[in-house]
């Protein structure tokens, strides 16, 4: 068993790494996100995960890339660009209501900029950055809120508005 775990940790360990500094990406905005949360700020656990992640994704993806035809500078100018852009994009599908301090979408936005991230990944060919980041991101997605409501109730002082 031990030898098979060290071949693996041997012939995977580029991806293993990768994996590493995607989870912790994740789990670093999805840290900052609860302290939102619990003072309830707009921008959440799983918002901050999710921008956290895209930025991972979005450097993983342009330091693993072979095979193109172009130079490091010029990719690094196009992911600039399309980050930028889409920056633009998400902020469209934030809502907020002129008379209440309610925002809604934020997550969209965050999942419109991952989304784009994994596009550059997969486009510079990062297969794996590609593949790993969407499955960190599906589970941020399906079990962030179930989590984020959990850790609110456990780290909450009880002091909101509205008898808690």
């Amino acid at each position: 068993m031990s030898e098979w775990l060290s071949s693996l940790s041997t012939d995977y360990a580029n991806q293993i790494e990768m994996s590493l500094r995607l989870c912790a990406a994740t789990i670093a905005g999805m840290a900052i996100g609860i302290n939102r949360d619990i003072h309830d700020k707009p921008i959440g656990m799983r918002t901050l995960g999710l921008v956290s992640l895209g930025s991972a994704i979005v450097i993983l993806a342009g330091s693993v890339y072979e095979g193109t035809h172009f130079g490091q500078d010029a990719v690094s100018r196009v992911i600039q660009g399309i980050m930028t852009g889409l920056g633009f994009l998400g902020a469209g599908a934030v809502l907020r209501a002129p008379d209440k301090m309610e925002v809604h979408g934020l997550t969209t936005a965050a999942t419109v900029w991952i989304a784009a991230g994994l596009g550059v990944a997969a486009g510079l060919g990062a297969w794996f950055v590609t593949i790993a980041g969407t499955v960190v991101t599906l589970l941020v997605l399906t079990l962030g809120k179930s989590l984020e409501d959990m850790l609110t109730r456990l780290f909450s002082s009880g002091d909101k508005p509205g008898g808690e």
